[in-house]
């Protein structure tokens, strides 16, 4: 019977660490790439004859995404579906 629980807390200790190691793996990775390789920014594709958005709409779209992103994101496009 103890050979039992220290083989399963063993185990666990073992996924646990294992665990933290992918995710501060994956969070070193991300910084990493965010920090050398910045996104391209794409060329502005020319302007649709679709009808042109409420700009006090397309305002309050941008405070969202601002509100929301904490300043880093962006409204590149809004289009009326």
């Amino acid at each position: 019977m103890g050979e039992a629980v220290f083989l399963m807390i063993v185990g666990m200790v073992t996924v646990f660490t294992v665990l933290l190691l992918v995710v501060g793996i994956g969070n070193v990775i991300i910084r990493f790439v965010n920090r050398f390789l910045p996104e391209e920014v794409a060329a502005k594709p020319a302007t649709s004859a679709a009808p042109a958005i409420n700009p006090n709409v397309y305002s309050a779209i941008c405070s969202a995404v601002s509100t929301v992103t904490g300043g880093k994101g962006t409204v590149v496009d809004v289009k009326k579906l």
